[in-house]
């Protein structure tokens, strides 16, 4: 049998009602987990690896970075096969394109974890574990990237977002669909996704922010951020990837300080490109030197910037030629 790392982190999947609190709180063991998952030792060799006992919203680009680590050096050795990695949901697809960005190993790694916790009628975790296992030991796995596995649908980490607070469902990937499924045990893949670029990686730079745009936008989130000396900055843009005009003058700041500006879109679906020619049009942006992120969630694009600067990449051209080489092969 294949021998599989499960790395725990925490999140809901691990949690279960404290009385005397009447919240959810991480409580299981991870014995507790593992028995929840009926006759996996059949298909399975699992090793369970605590790493940390975090909600979703307490894990920060660092630690994801730690487990980046962790998981690398452990996939290194012939004994394992594959990893899988429990999460708390809110930070999962931040983790998994992370991971995604910065692993060398081919083997395959699949994130997972709950939306119920165990204490609920109806808890998710076993079944998505038991669908996650199923997943990184399957043979059709191996060189597909980093994977999330939820409610028995598999997707790639640069395409899944969280879509929804509460249904079992959350996790999609809006415009290309699943990669595939796990149907009784059995995982069924219907395409491969694009490969993502490894970014070679020593650190990661953190102060990089995140501005979502909206209606008489001006530069002041712009300036504050360059004034707590962040190295990067993400603007969640309106539409195809336009701005207000009175941001205009934050941007060209910005990067006249060789800071990068990426600009993402604040809609779910679609690319940014540079259509419009108005001031603060996408084309005009273009024209000033912002980086266009692609089809990029706000949250992803920050993370791939902090790898990209963390690896020591500071000359724009090279961070933009990162950025647009898988979205923009045509673009002139």
């Amino acid at each position: 049998m294949k021998k599989i790392a499960l790395i725990l982190t925490g999140g809901t999947i691990s949690m279960k009602a404290d009385k005397e609190l009447k919240a959810v709180i991480p409580a299981l063991s991870d014995e507790e987990i593992i028995s929840t998952i009926s006759g996996i030792n059949k298909v399975a060799n699992i090793e369970a690896i605590r790493f940390t006992n975090m909600p979703g919203p307490h894990i920060t680009p660092k630690k994801m970075f730690e487990l980046s680590q962790l998981i690398d050096d452990l996939l290194m050795k012939e004994e394992y096969s594959g990893a899988v990695i429990t999460h708390g949901t809110d930070t999962l697809e931040e983790t998994s394109y992370l991971l995604d960005l910065c692993l060398q190993t081919y083997k395959p790694v699949v994130l997972t974890g709950s939306m119920k916790n165990s204490s609920e009628l109806g808890y998710d975790g076993p079944a998505n574990l038991s669908a996650a296992i199923c997943t990184a030991i399957d043979k059709d796995s191996y060189e597909k990237g980093v994977l999330v596995v939820m409610n028995d649908h598999i997707y790639a980490a640069n395409e899944v977002i969280k879509t929804h607070t509460l249904s079992l469902d959350t996790f999609k990937s809006l415009d290309k669909g699943p990669l595939g499924i796990v149907d009784q045990d059995q995982v069924i893949y219907y395409r491969c996704g694009n490969k993502q670029r490894k970014i070679s990686v020593n650190d990661i730079e953190e102060k990089v922010g995140l501005i979502k745009c909206y209606s008489g936008m001006e530069s002041g989130y712009i300036d504050y951020l360059m004034g707590c000396h962040y190295k990067g900055i993400v603007v969640e843009a309106m539409g195809r990837g336009n701005v207000p005009p009175k941001m205009i003058e934050g941007i060209k700041k910005a990067i006249n300080h060789n800071i990068p500006v990426v600009i993402v879109s604040i809609c779910p679906s679609g690319r940014v490109l540079g259509t419009y020619g108005y001031e603060g049009g996408g084309n005009h942006l273009r024209q000033l030197g912002v980086i266009l992120g692609g089809d990029l969630s706000g949250q992803k694009a920050r993370i791939k910037l902090m790898t990209i600067l963390g690896a020591g990449i500071n000359d724009i051209d090279e961070i933009k030629e990162i950025f647009e080489d898988s979205f923009y092969k045509t673009y002139h």
